[in-house]
């Protein structure tokens, strides 16, 4: 048995969620193979090779990959598919595009959203917000799977020797286009690489006490900001910004939820961060059933002596 992650790179380097995937994929049992798809990206097929665990990377080269459109990456991926018993995503937005194209094209179902490798045909996922996790058997001669990459440590990036083979480029399918794209620069970490978050939620009233409030605790940590969905709802953050089923997937080091209640959709994007402090002054609030810490007060007099504190 080997398996093939797909990696996920900007054709310089490898993005973090492509090492939670190797390390899923090693759990699958066999050698584990690594596929650059891309244009000009020797440095991330380098990179990619360095990756404890991996025997070997797969660098396609086309100009057809530059910007990862997914109907052309699905179809590189086709073109070396009869290899492998196992093919592997990281569950991004990126990785939710192209697998289920690879899945329809095998014929065979889509194991989405892994957080645990029971064995090389068995695997558990969580089922209803993550209310419940379904151990799900696949008699599939190919697993095409989405690995939740919270569930999962990152390999090391470094102390793996690979070889780098070329592999041929798939053709553009001509049937989409890339048109342009609209990068969101911030000086703060990524959310969903974050070490530490600062979330807020609907208690926190407008966009301005959000800011007002949230952004100099975020600046004492070094850490993102995120927000549960009714604040993102009610125009309190950016889209980008929302933790939860709906949302990004996050397991920081720590989780700071500032008037955020825990409705089942955002503990599920966030109740496997290692260290949950939670501080709302509803006693009920279903938050504090997830927190390791809980406070409760009023987030606009603790969140100021916090900072303070720091």
């Amino acid at each position: 048995m080997t398996a093939l992650v797909i990696a996920e790179h900007d054709n310089n380097s490898i993005k973090g969620a492509t090492l939670n995937t190797v390390t899923a994929a090693a759990q699958c049992g066999g050698d584990v193979h690594v596929l650059v798809a891309g244009a000009n990206a020797a440095g991330a097929a380098q990179a990619a090779a360095q990756i404890a665990g991996v025997t070997k990377v797969l660098h396609a080269d086309g100009a057809s990959l530059a910007e990862g459109l997914a109907e052309n990456v699905a179809a590189q991926v086709l073109a070396i598919a009869g290899n492998y018993s196992h093919i592997l995503f990281p569950s991004t937005a990126a990785g939710k595009n192209v697998a289920p194209r690879v899945a329809a094209k095998l014929d065979v179902a889509q194991l989405s959203d892994v957080t645990k490798v029971v064995s090389a045909d068995t695997f558990e996922r969580p089922i209803y917000a993550g209310n419940a996790i379904a151990t799900v058997q696949s008699a599939d001669k190919v697993k095409v799977i989405t690995v939740r990459t919270t569930g999962f440590d990152a390999a090391a990036a470094t102390g793996g020797s690979a070889a780098v083979e070329s592999v041929a480029a798939a053709a553009d399918a001509g049937t989409s286009s890339f048109v342009g794209r609209e990068v969101t620069k911030s000086d703060r970490p990524e959310l969903t690489a974050a070490k530490i978050i600062v979330s807020g939620g609907r208690a926190l009233g407008s966009s301005e006490k959000f800011t007002e409030l949230l952004t100099p605790l975020a600046d004492k940590l070094g850490a993102a900001l995120g927000a549960s969905r009714a604040a993102v709802d009610a125009g309190y953050a950016p889209n980008d910004w929302q933790v939860g089923q709906t949302g990004k997937i996050v397991a920081p080091q720590l989780y700071v939820a500032c008037g955020i209640s825990g409705a089942i959709q955002h503990l599920a994007g966030m109740k496997d961060s290692k260290v949950i402090v939670a501080i709302n002054k509803d006693p009920e609030a279903p938050i504090f059933s997830v927190a390791d810490y809980s406070l409760e007060a009023d987030i606009f007099t603790a969140v100021p002596e916090l900072v303070k504190a720091l």
